[in-house]
Order: structure tokens, then C-alpha cells, then sequence
């Protein structure tokens, strides 16, 4: 429980510190980004921000609540690459003279319940929770590799890592006894997700 109070903490008080380094492109820092490119960069990776405060949230909850010591490391070992992420589009988003959401409380206590949730109903069905959850923002990462400004490379690299990341969060879930989720909570999990991401774009 200490730990797990430790992490809240630390996450949202932007007190994370980057175990890698942060990913920078091949050849150069791109072109300076007019105004509303770099309102667009600042808005895109809020959300990614969002998605690892709730990333932190989850493993969290996953590896307190589990059982099997193996599993726990697990959790923890990713949520560590999660921190690594947590920081680099933190540190992008002051580059961008742009903020995190304001509601990254709110999103961080809805995703520890979640994942209390998940890790209570057995550690096959936590899993597939994780594998779900990370083949959507594997999914939502991509978009994003879409819609952020050709010249902003320097974001565009974190996001190809954290994509890469996350794929192989999955497969490694997949890889502990990761059950499929039924249809409508995956349903229910791309609403949620939906919500999340339109909400952190403005806010």
C-alpha cells in the first residue's frame, strides 16, 4: 500500500524520473513549429500524458492486487517503462509550452479502480485487461503518428517508442495466460477510452 501511495504520488505530482533516455529523431529536430502546430503537438501529448498517468494507475492496482509473485514483477517491470514514457511526454510538453490535464487526479483514481477491479476478478482476466488495454493505445498511438505535425519529430519519436513499448507489454501478457476479454467490455473499454481522450484534449 505505501508503494502504491508512493507511485499516486509521484505521478501526479510529475515527480517521475526517466530510467532511458528519451528518444530523439535519426537526423534532426525537424522545423520550428508554427502556433497552431504546436498547440496541435501540445494537445496530442497531453492525451499520450493522460494515457500514462492511467497506465501508472493500473499496474499499480494489478501488481497489488495479484497474487503470484512472478506476475508482480511483471507489473512492475512495465510500469517502469510506463514512468519512462510518464516523463518523456511530460518534458515534451514543457518544450511545447503546454500543460497536463487538469483532471489527471481524476483519471488516475478511476484507473486504480479499474484496476482493483480487474486483478480482484482472477490474474487471467487482469491480464487480458492489460493486453486489451494496450492494443488500444497501440491503436490510438498510431493515429496519433498520423495527426502530429510532419515537422515535429522530436514528438513523433516518443510516440513510435511508447508504441513499440506498449506492443510488447501485450505480447508479454499474452505470454503470463492473458484471457480474451468478452465483447462488450471491449466494447465498453474503447468508450471509456474515447471519453478519456476527447475530455484531455481540451482539458
Amino acid at each position: 500500500m505505501l508503494i502504491a501511495a508512493d507511485s499516486a504520488l509521484r505521478t501526479l505530482s510529475g515527480a517521475n524520473h526517466a530510467s532511458r533516455p528519451r528518444p530523439v529523431p535519426a537526423n534532426d529536430a525537424g522545423q520550428p513549429l508554427d502556433e497552431a502546430q504546436r498547440r496541435l503537438s501540445g494537445a496530442l501529448m497531453r492525451v499520450n500524458h493522460v494515457g500514462e498517468v492511467c497506465a501508472q494507475a493500473l499496474y499499480s492496482a494489478q501488481a497489488l492486487s495479484t497474487r503470484r509473485p512472478d506476475l508482480r514483477v511483471q507489473f512492475e517491470s512495465a510500469a517502469r517503462e510506463e514512468t519512462d514514457h510518464l516523463a518523456w511526454t511530460q518534458h515534451r510538453l514543457r518544450e511545447l509550452n503546454s500543460h497536463t490535464s487538469l483532471l489527471n487526479p481524476l483519471w488516475y483514481a478511476g484507473a486504480f479502480g479499474i484496476g482493483l477491479l480487474a486483478g480482484r476478478a482472477g490474474d487471467a482476466l487482469s491480464l487480458g485487461f492489460l493486453v486489451e488495454t494496450e492494443r488500444q493505445v497501440e491503436k490510438h498511438l498510431d493515429g496519433h503518428l498520423e495527426r502530429l505535425p510532419s515537422e515535429d519529430l522530436a514528438s513523433r519519436a516518443i510516440v513510435a517508442q511508447m508504441k513499440d513499448d506498449e506492443a510488447r507489454h501485450a505480447q508479454s501478457a499474452e505470454g503470463a495466460g492473458a484471457t480474451r476479454l468478452p465483447a462488450p467490455m471491449r466494447w465498453a473499454m474503447r468508450l471509456a477510452g474515447r471519453v478519456m481522450t476527447v475530455t484531455a484534449h481540451r482539458i
